[in-house]
């Protein structure tokens, strides 16, 4: 994954961290969907989602509106919540999305078009307040990385 050896995720913190790895996994999805690696890029860029979603419910004061026996460390639920909450306004079809992920973890996806996914998933993290953000002020990525 593109964070890997570019930061330490529990010295950050569970807010910090997940926040950076989100980002890292932004640069490197995009990157990764340029170089054609379509499937690579998507399960990349749904690990950003995943990152922003649990950085966001790990900070203090956010007044989520969380039920009884939810488990937010589920993606699923976590979207749901952050609906719930206003935090996200609910465009962006997650349930579309994570057919798309699954059918990225089994294929290679060529051809797919890929910039509808793109755009909606850079909404939901610009709600989330991931983006926009300086990728130079990322730690220097090496393109080698798959």
């Amino acid at each position: 994954m593109p964070h890997f050896g570019l930061m330490d995720e529990n010295e950050l913190g569970p807010v910090e961290g997940p926040l950076q790895r989100a980002r890292l996994h932004i640069r490197g999805g995009r990157r990764r969907l340029r170089q054609g690696k379509i499937a690579a890029g998507i399960v990349t860029l749904a690990d950003a989602l995943s990152a922003a979603m649990q950085g966001y419910i790990a900070a203090p004061r956010r007044g989520l509106t969380i039920q009884d026996g939810e488990n937010l460390s589920d993606d699923r639920t976590a979207y749901a919540v952050l609906v719930r909450s206003g935090v996200l306004d609910g465009t962006f079809d997650y349930d579309s999305f994570d057919r798309v992920v699954e059918r990225a973890l089994q294929q290679e996806m060529r051809g797919f078009d890929h910039q509808g996914l793109v755009r909606g998933l850079e909404q939901v993290m610009t709600q989330l307040g991931v983006m926009p953000f300086d990728e130079t002020s990322l730690p220097s990525e090496d393109p080698a990385t798959f």
